[in-house]
């Protein structure tokens, strides 16, 4: 699963993160999904973008693109099911 982080990197006080590699377009996929969500919910965008002609979901794959957004992948243990 994908989740990106919720807290804003400041680049003058840290270094950005080395986020992994998108091993498939399902995952950028549903970290697009994610990263619109928080700028549907009032998030501000990471990249210059007229918020008015373009819907978050195209922002947040310009995000993406671009490595703004931090994420890891962690995986699912299958030992959870009952």
């Amino acid at each position: 699963m994908v989740e990106p982080t919720e807290q804003l990197v400041e680049e003058t006080t840290k270094e950005p993160r080395k986020n992994p590699e998108i091993d498939s377009k399902y995952r950028k996929i549903i970290l697009a999904a994610q990263r619109s969500k928080q700028l549907q919910r009032g998030a501000d965008p990471r990249v210059e973008m007229d918020t008015r002609k373009n819907k978050p979901t195209r922002i947040a794959m310009k995000e993406i693109d671009e490595g703004k957004v931090d994420f890891e992948i962690t995986s699912q243990s299958s030992s959870k099911q009952q």
